[in-house]
């Protein structure tokens, strides 16, 4: 399974960014999906998880009411939308995919399968 990151940018804060992840080589639909960050002498941070069929999502406490995550299962895609962005979101970001349960959607150990991660710049 090949997962593809995209949708990264530089944006001014306050602003919004979609991120979008796209798996090959196999379906996602028995998969719980995960989004994580990591910043620069910072250790990679859980941002927000999705259950396999959408209807369980999980978040940070740093991001919860401004990051919303989706998925389309016949899209083989999962999605990040980040809205009031703050100079602290700045990190790559990573999207995953694995049989993560709710009491390990948090765990980045429960991930098989990794994107290369996107560039988030959150700067004025």
């Amino acid at each position: 399974v090949q997962l593809q990151a995209s949708g990264g940018g530089l944006v001014q804060p306050g602003g919004s960014l979609r991120l979008s992840c796209t798996a090959s080589g196999a379906t996602l639909n028995t998969y719980s999906m995960g989004w994580f960050r990591q910043a620069p002498g910072k250790e990679r941070e859980f941002v927000a998880g999705i259950r396999p069929n959408g209807g369980s999502v999980y978040y940070g406490d740093s991001v919860k009411g401004r990051f919303i995550i989706s998925r389309e299962n016949v899209k083989n895609s999962a999605y990040l939308q980040m809205n009031s962005l703050k100079p602290e979101d700045t990190a790559v970001y990573y999207c995953a995919a694995g049989r993560a349960i709710t009491s390990t959607i948090r765990d980045p150990r429960a991930y098989y399968y990794w994107g290369q991660g996107t560039q988030v710049t959150v700067s004025s």
